[in-house]
């Protein structure tokens, strides 16, 4: 058994301050401290790269499956129906070209935090390999444009257009699909392919947002027209300004050392500190890609998830910061196990090896911060999944700086924006820029993610039916919803990797409409038993993960905190993706559609 001394920390005192750190953090508001971005705050969401010229008739034909989404979701489904010999496909999306997220989010040192060779969907199928081993943003749309050319998906593609509405017409059999543009598109199946809804963002909850009267805008609404630069950074119209930036998360770090290198001054509000490891980027090696051999990136991205999910692997495959540090310990309670050592339970053992993985956190920030008060400030005290781990090599030395400040807000966030700047411990900060790094709608309310209504059969509302509860079968089928597919973590199988995730949704939805085909089948819908019995498998899992989010500092992961809004069945199946992906192979192996009520097509 490994015992406490060995590691130089008590683990009781760890877990008390991890309590501690989490406490001060929690609000009564919980996840409805955020601003829902209308009204006055409406300019967030526009598209600053949108031709206010153009225009298009609206579209009142059919085709076999309409997909809502341009991003590796809709993608992968169409790349996976096109491989099922479907024809008819259209894709919707409201940003002006292939990408989802990666379309919206063009701010400086944008890359992929999972690394490219497993992250970027169909690689040997597209041909194509990345320059690097993290993707730029410019990279990673090229690649969207690459999966569009290569499956024939850009042809009756429509942008910069909104679904308003989808209605099951049952006479028909047939959805509509209405929107800004004016389209009433008849569809024989949906998928609603927005996953997760990273393409509107979210801002804090403070007074005076609107009051500022500088230029402000989003990380997902880059201003390069106030920054100058590009996505590689030279910032140089920031040379003679001061720039605040509120967040510290995923997106704040990789945008922050690019602002620092070009303001006359930065100033950094945090509320809650980023868990910083090494990323390690370098370009691709030819030879290196030159070895691949076929299948070299589905065992890849099996291998990661396996990883990363807490499983064991012979082998690392990937070996990043990440998996090597869960590797490393799933190995170790693998061989101590089987020498027969005292290694006491798995979750226990985890634990510790977490605790040993956050102290090397710190300990680098220690290392690399150089004022002793930021560094402190600049430790993150909770488990390292609690928030999405950040990988960056250059983040941590900006603070050294001179013209950076970190305003920490000892996990309050900022009081109260103001004409002229940003109220943090009561003190103002005057600013000419304020950029939001305040994320992204993840885990609210279905229809206010996706932004439009979805009406099924009788006029039942998907919205409504989920409310308070979620009721699907496997994730993506919902009864009452025929020839309905819906991409979404409820229910489904959470993972670090999430285009993972949707390349395992995508062939089931291939399957499933390539045996309507082969069978002549008219509709698809989940029967009551079915959706009932999978109801009843997250409720059996719920437990551990209520337990987990209890205890982890807020974050939209656990609504921010606020417990009582914790509700296991709009979460992720409970079993780890893994398992739900094993359940959806072996589904399609069995052959029978068994769940699915189904009607043939006529004659």
């Amino acid at each position: 058994m490994i015992t406490d001394g060995q590691d130089g920390f008590d683990p009781e005192a760890l877990r008390e301050r991890y309590r501690a750190e989490r406490d001060k953090r929690l609000r009564a508001d919980g996840s409805a401290q955020y601003t829902w971005i209308e009204g006055d705050h409406a300019h967030f969401t526009q598209d600053p790269l949108a031709d206010p010229a153009f225009h298009r008739d609206p579209l009142t034909d059919e085709v076999e499956v309409l997909i809502v989404g341009g991003g590796y979701s809709g993608l992968l489904v169409g790349a996976r129906l096109r491989q099922q010999g479907i024809e008819s496909i259209r894709i919707i999306d409201r940003g002006g070209e292939f990408g989802g997220c990666w379309y919206w989010n063009r701010y400086p040192g944008i890359a992929c935090d999972v690394e490219a060779y497993t992250y970027m969907p169909l690689l040997e199928e597209t041909g194509f390999m990345p320059s690097h081993r993290y993707a730029s943003g410019a990279e990673i749309r090229e690649h969207c444009r690459a999966i569009a050319r290569t499956f024939d998906l850009d042809r009756d593609a429509c942008f910069r257009t909104s679904v308003t509405g989808m209605t099951w017409d049952e006479a028909a059999q047939r959805w509509t699909v209405t929107t800004d543009r004016g389209d009433a598109i008849r569809a024989r199946f949906v998928a609603v392919a927005n996953f997760a809804s990273l393409n509107r963002p979210k801002l804090p909850g403070v007074p005076g947002i609107a009051d500022f009267a500088g230029p402000a805008f989003h990380t997902s609404r880059w201003d390069y027209a106030v920054t100058g630069g590009g996505p590689e950074g030279g910032l140089d119209k920031l040379a003679d300004k001061v720039v605040g930036v509120i967040g510290t998360g995923a997106s704040a770090v990789q945008v922050i050392p690019h602002l620092a290198a070009g303001a006359k001054h930065l100033h950094v509000f945090q509320r809650t500190p980023a868990s910083i490891d090494f990323r390690d980027d370098r370009p691709t090696d030819p030879a290196w890609a030159a070895s691949l051999t076929p299948g070299w990136q589905r065992r890849r991205i099996e291998n990661f998830t396996v990883l990363t999910s807490g499983g064991y692997a012979e082998e690392d495959l990937v070996q990043d910061s990440l998996t090597r540090s869960v590797a490393t310990v799933n190995a170790t309670f693998r061989r101590m196990r089987l020498a027969g050592e005292d290694v006491g339970d798995r979750k226990t053992f985890r634990q510790m090896a977490d605790f040993r993985k956050m102290e090397a956190i710190r300990a680098r920030v220690e290392a690399e911060v150089a004022n002793p008060v930021w560094a402190e400030q600049l430790k993150p005290w909770y488990d390292q999944f609690c928030k999405r781990p950040c990988f960056h090599d250059a983040y941590l030395a900006t603070f050294n700086r001179p013209n950076v400040s970190l305003v920490d807000t000892d996990g309050k966030g900022v009081e109260r924006i103001t004409a002229t700047g940003v109220i943090a411990n009561g003190r103002e900060y005057p600013l000419d820029v304020l950029v939001y790094a305040s994320g992204f709608e993840v885990l609210g309310s279905f229809q206010r993610r996706i932004g439009y209504p979805i009406t099924g059969r009788g006029g039942a509302e998907l919205t409504a039916k989920w409310t308070p509860s979620a009721a699907t079968f496997h994730g993506m089928f919902s009864h009452g919803f025929p020839n309905c597919f819906i991409m979404t973590l409820t229910q489904s199988g959470r993972t670090f990797n999430n285009v993972h995730l949707l390349d395992e949704i995508a062939r089931h939805i291939g399957h499933v409409v390539g045996e309507c085909a082969r069978r002549g089948l008219a509709t698809v819908e989940a029967t009551q038993e079915a959706e009932d019995a999978w109801v009843a498998e997250i409720d059996r899992r719920a437990p551990a993960q209520e337990e987990f989010m209890r205890e982890c500092t807020p974050s939209y992961s656990n609504f921010e905190g606020d417990i009582a809004a914790f509700n296991p069945r709009n979460m992720p199946y409970g079993g780890g993706p893994v398992a739900f992906f094993d359940i959806l192979a072996e589904w399609r192996a069995e052959g029978t559609l068994r769940g699915l009520a189904t009607t043939a097509l006529p004659g």
